[in-house]
Parts: C-alpha cells; structure tokens; sequence
C-alpha cells in the first residue's frame, strides 16, 4: 500500500502529531506501507516534489509546531486555470498515478479541503483531515490546532493584562487576534479574566455588527470602572453596511500595484481612542505565534489530533474517499470525542460561525456557554524539549 500525505494552507499546531497518529498507524498494521511525503503541499502534488517517508521521521514530531512537509498556499479559486500551459489539477492526477498511491490524505483547512472535494471528483481515492485555528469547519465539533490557539490567547492575554495594569495612568490596549470572518479564535481572549481583573474588558466579534458610537460609549464606561482597560478585537470585525473597521483608515499610502495598502482594526481603534479620549493607547497583533506556539500547545489538542491521524487510517482501510474525519462531541460521562467521517462535498463552500446566542446583546462579551465548550479543548501541557535554555526545533523531513 501507498499513501500520500501533504499539508496545505495556514500553518497551525497539531499538524505534525495528526501525521504522526497516521504514519505510525500505517506502519504498524498494514505490512509493507510506504508513505510519501509531499513537500509544500499541493505544490510537492502537483511538481513531483516528494520524500520516501521514514518511521524515524515521525518518532519525535509529536510536540512540535508546523508542519515536516511544509506548508503552501493554492488557491482553490486558481486550481482549474491553466497557467503558462501548466495544469495544475492533470498534473496532480499524473503524480498521484505515477507513484502507484492507493490513497491521498490532505490535512487542510476550508480551502484545502475544497480542493481535496474536487481530487476526489477527478477519481483520486482523498481522506481529508481538518486542521484550522479558526475552527470554521462546518460538521465537527472543533478543529485540531483551535484548542492550543485559544490556550495561546488565553495565556498571552495574561501577560499583556499584567502589563498593561500596572500602571497608576489611565490606558487602553487593543489586542487585534485572527480568524477572518469566525470570532472563535477571538473569543478565547474570555479565558484571560481572573477573580481580581475583569480584562479584557470588551470583546468584539465578526459575528456582531460593530458601531464605532456604541464602542466609544462602551469603553467610556469601562474606564470609569477600570484605569487600564484591554480590548479584543477580531481582525474580521464589520460594520452593519459590512465595511471592514480596518478599511475605515484614510491610508494615503499604496502597494507597488496601486492597491490601497490598510492598516488593521486596532491599529485604526488605537487612533480613534487617542483622538478621542486624549489618554495612552496601543493596538497589539498577536499574529504568528497564535498559530503554532509548540510552548503553549494543549495537550488534549496533540492527543486528539493524533488519535485523528489513526481514524484517516482506519477510514482508507475501509475503502473510504471522499470523506473528512469528524470530531463528535460526548459529554454524557464528562467531555469525550468520538470521530466519525463526514462527505467533503459536505463540508465545502460552508463556514462555521461562532453562535450569536453565545454573544451578548451589546455586542461586547461572550456568554458562559463558550466556556463551558472551550475549557476541554485547552486542557495539559506538552512539555518541550530545550537545550542551551532555548526549545529545540526540528528541522522539515525535506532537509534531512
């Protein structure tokens, strides 16, 4: 048997203990296995870019952040367009038959799982399996690397709440976090709150139409209750016209191709405060680490994706293609996931939003409801290995 595995999009926790799960899986129950790894993902499918995988190559993985394959981006929406007579979809096919593979396994967010929708319509036996920080698969209950992105967030939030209270001075802090359109990545910022700080005092999501009037009141009234006020807010918050916030900047500024070049909403909300409310104000972007932090990995995260790796592999035993593992939630005896397979085709074109019933009224916080969803999924510590006082990282498959 010969199964192919690559990693496509946004980098994110887990994907390294998903193909461990898998690998391992593979190695130890069907005889004579050969995995092939492709390098940048849809890129190593499509330019015969590949590694002969290895058991060792698997063996201390588990832990670590990013992906061994590396990552790439293909937009779904440029798949069937042939570029400099390239065609990238029968140059996919060619690979895949070429190297004789019986399966495909794709881990991949929403676009990447489109793509493995459309493989899988062109004849190529593909299991999909999900891994996204913004947890906007429709049809599972979470993704593998949104429970150590949120402990990610959590935990930051807490340094940053310290700083930021340390000061006899009145301020404002606005952290902008990621997750596009979906708040769940922003909504984790809740888990920072402790018995004697109420911050992040307001909490906004792409979920709730924002109005600059409503925010300049309700932080007025957060600052006569708080000195130091925090504020969190998603990178997709909008307008009830659907303007972005960030494009309300008036940015003089243009790219090399005359594009408008924005700044983000809380570099925006941070000018607004200072003109506004004349007092201290910085807007920070916690950007790339929320998306792989190996220090800060849940445990539970790194367990259930691996334990996803191994259902892929019992999943294309079964002559299973087509099909996406789920994450089904049971919480008859305390918190416990089940997978189950989902059809990608299914699962394409949709987006999973964070619920409004778990959003306050005004737009500003986030029920108890979402903590009660959230707290297993940031669960443990995986402890990383250091040396010389620094953590070790290991070098891609593809540099070995």
């Amino acid at each position: 048997m010969r199964v192919g595995i690559l990693t496509s999009g946004g980098d994110c926790q887990a994907l390294n203990a998903t193909m461990r799960g898998l690998a391992l899986t593979l190695y130890r129950n069907v005889k004579d296995v050969e995995i092939i790894g492709f390098i940048d993902g849809y890129k190593g499918l499509m330019y015969e870019k590949y590694r002969k995988m290895k058991p060792k190559d698997f063996y201390d993985i588990l832990n670590v952040g990013g992906s061994i394959l590396g990552n790439s981006r293909c937009p779904f929406k440029r798949m069937r367009i042939i570029e400099n007579g390239f065609d990238k979809v029968k140059a996919m096919k060619n690979t895949y038959k070429k190297l004789e593979l019986d399966c495909l396994v794709v881990l991949g967010g929403n676009g990447s799982i489109k793509s493995a929708n459309m493989l899988s319509q062109e004849g190529i036996n593909v299991i999909a399996l999900p891994k996204t920080i913004d947890n906007d698969l429709v049809m599972t209950d979470h993704t593998p690397g949104y429970g150590s992105t949120a402990k990610y967030v959590a935990s930051t939030l807490k340094e940053i709440i310290l700083d930021a209270t340390c000061y006899a001075h009145p301020s404002v802090t606005i952290v902008e976090l990621m997750g596009r359109h979906a708040g769940w990545v922003t909504a984790a910022s809740v888990l920072a709150r402790t018995e004697y700080s109420r911050n992040p005092y307001l909490i906004y999501m792409p979920e709730h139409a924002f109005d600059m009037e409503e925010f300049k009141k309700s932080l007025k009234a957060a600052l006569e209750q708080e000195t130091a006020v925090v504020v969190c807010v998603s990178e997709g918050i909008a307008d009830k016209d659907g303007r972005f916030i960030c494009e309300y900047a008036d940015a003089a500024s243009v790219d090399g191709f005359g594009h408008k070049m924005l700044t983000g909403c809380g570099k925006y909300l941070e000018n607004y405060v200072k003109a506004e409310f004349g007092i201290k104000c910085r807007s920070i972007e916690l950007n790339l680490p929320q998306r792989c932090s190996s220090l800060l990995a849940s445990a539970t995260d790194i367990d259930e994706a691996e334990k996803a790796g191994k259902a892929a592999v019992v999943a294309a035993l079964d002559g299973e293609t087509g099909k996406m593992i789920t994450f089904e939630r049971d919480d008859t005896n305390g918190y416990e996931i089940n997978y189950g397979l989902a059809d990608v085709n299914d699962i394409c074109n949709k987006e999973k939003k964070f619920p409004a019933e778990w959003i306050t009224a005004d737009g500003t916080d986030i029920s108890d409801e979402y903590i009660k969803y959230v707290r297993p999924l940031i669960q443990g510590t995986n402890i990383a290995e250091y040396s010389d006082g620094v953590p070790v990282h290991l070098k891609p498959a593809y540099y070995r």
